[in-house]
């Protein structure tokens, strides 16, 4: 069974394997040692090893001919360039190790709490409208006298001049500005006509530690009880205790439904042991039986499935890394919430839906998503291809993409996932309401999926043909580098 996964660390090898036809007495010199560790690393362990002659098992029929190859390649990125399919967006190759050895850092930054759109103003030429998406729990906005749905119009600056807000201007003046405070002059606006308000917002920056859990509430459709979840931050272990702290909440309700906000997430943390936590969160009657399965390379697959079937597998777990117990919620309905064109979920959330929907009704709400279900594995230039015992002679890293996912009926996203109910692109500026109420269009249908069972008719997306220029919250959206893994694997030498 599998001990854990982890993003961005090293893959633990009890056993280093290569799969080369080579010997290990290499007469491999330090001018090409890193070219080799390149080659001997995706000989062993790259998904596609296969489809790439000159990683062949046969290759190479003497050491004398592997060094002459290597010799050809002048750095480690031309070598693992050349040895990489087209298309291959998931391996890389490190530099400089110590990069990446670094914990996932809790989510700060420095901010108002302030969280807007921007739009064109279609009563005015070259100018603009802001919007107030969402104010950030305990941060300086939501001492303010604002709200989400509320618009802006124009601010003033440190010489208390007004200026109007404008294509030309809007990111000097909202985003990059330098005084101290942001001063808003807000504005009434029903899509064709703007209306001062009389109304002045000042804002201070300061730094801002964000919460674990943005919003959580239970929602009483009596006889049901709907646990209402809105999480924004990445998948990394950082917030897994506070997520459990959650579910145990919504337990003790106890909830009979779960809807998971993700509207607002910026993604990144892709961990696979994170996602089988998460799962026995929400579900907990599977406890050991199998959730995810793992596709290697032809070679690799044929020795786990004689040796060691059982490592190519990931079971629901009852405790999480650090030995808590997990709270489960015993589930059989989650509906989870996508939207928003630069947010389509991203690999960890894409697992999630794709090994729950084996055991549970997973409703997707939003958007299809971009189809990631490939894992990777990080190697160290040392006998197991570790961190311990490395060659010191350099720094580099590989990175390279290892399987595939599937769940327990063998089912992957390879193509994406599909939504049962389709949400706008973007959310209308003018019918925003408010988060985690029925006045929320996105959870107002839901609410009525959840209670009806039927999906109601969409509604007409931007009908006035509004223009959205900027979106706070996609600026913050992290690279989805996929998902880590660690694993242990037979040790037939380098």
């Amino acid at each position: 069974m599998k001990n854990t996964f982890l993003k961005r660390v090293a893959l633990v090898l009890l056993v280093g394997v290569s799969f080369s036809s080579c010997e290990n007495s290499d007469p491999i010199t330090v001018d090409i040692e890193t070219q080799d560790f390149v080659w001997k690393g995706l000989n062993a362990y790259y998904l596609y090893q296969d489809q790439v002659e000159n990683l062949s098992d046969i290759r190479f029929s003497s050491d004398t001919q592997l060094v002459n190859f290597l010799s050809d390649f002048s750095s480690p990125e031309d070598i693992f360039n050349s040895l990489t399919i087209a298309g291959d967006n998931r391996s890389s190759l490190v530099s400089n190790f110590n990069l990446i050895n670094t914990a996932t850092p809790f989510r700060n930054s420095f901010t108002t709490g302030l969280e807007f759109g921007v739009m064109k103003d279609p009563t005015r030429i070259d100018s603009i409208v802001g919007y107030v998406l969402d104010v950030l729990p305990s941060s300086y906005a939501s001492t303010q006298n604002i709200a989400r749905g509320e618009f802006f119009y124009a601010v003033v600056d440190e010489n208390n001049n007004i200026i109007r807000l404008a294509e030309d201007n809007y990111i000097d003046n909202l985003i990059e500005y330098q005084q101290s405070t942001l001063s808003l002059l807000m504005s009434d606006f029903d899509g064709t006509t703007l209306t001062p308000n009389g109304k002045r917002v000042d804002l201070i920056k300061e730094q801002y530690q964000h919460p674990a859990i943005h919003l959580k509430k239970v929602i009483d459709l009596a006889p049901t009880k709907v646990g209402y979840l809105m999480y924004q931050n990445d998948f990394s272990r950082n917030y897994i205790q506070d997520l459990n702290a959650t579910m145990l909440e919504f337990r003790n309700e106890p909830i009979d439904e779960l809807i998971l906000d993700l509207r607002y997430n910026i993604g990144g943390g892709s961990f696979a042991n994170t996602v089988a936590e998460i799962s026995s969160m929400i579900t907990g009657q599977f406890a050991n039986e199998v959730l995810i399965k793992e596709t290697w390379n032809t070679k690799a697959q044929e020795w786990f499935q004689l040796n060691q079937p059982d490592s190519i597998v990931t079971r629901f777990p009852t405790t999480l890394e650090n030995g808590t117990t997990i709270n489960s919620l015993n589930l059989t309905d989650i509906y989870i919430v996508l939207n928003g064109n630069d947010y389509r979920g991203n690999a960890a959330l894409e697992l999630l839906i794709n090994s729950l929907d084996a055991y549970m009704n997973v409703h997707v709400i939003g958007n299809s998503t971009t189809g990631n279900n490939i894992g990777a594995i990080t190697l160290y230039d040392s006998p197991d291809y570790d961190f311990f015992a490395m060659n010191v002679n350099h720094t580099y890293a590989l990175q390279p993409a290892v399987l595939t996912f599937s769940n327990l009926n063998d089912q992957t996203y390879q193509n994406g996932l599909s939504p049962v109910m389709q949400l706008c692109p973007t959310e209308n500026p003018l019918e925003l309401g408010e988060l985690g109420e029925a006045t929320d269009p996105i959870l107002n249908r839901i609410l009525n999926y959840i209670t009806t069972g039927t999906i109601a008719a969409p509604p007409a997306c931007n009908s006035l043909g509004l223009e959205i220029l900027y979106n706070s919250i996609h600026d913050q959206i992290i690279e989805d580098n996929g998902i880590f893994i660690k694993q242990d694997l037979p040790n037939l030498g380098r």
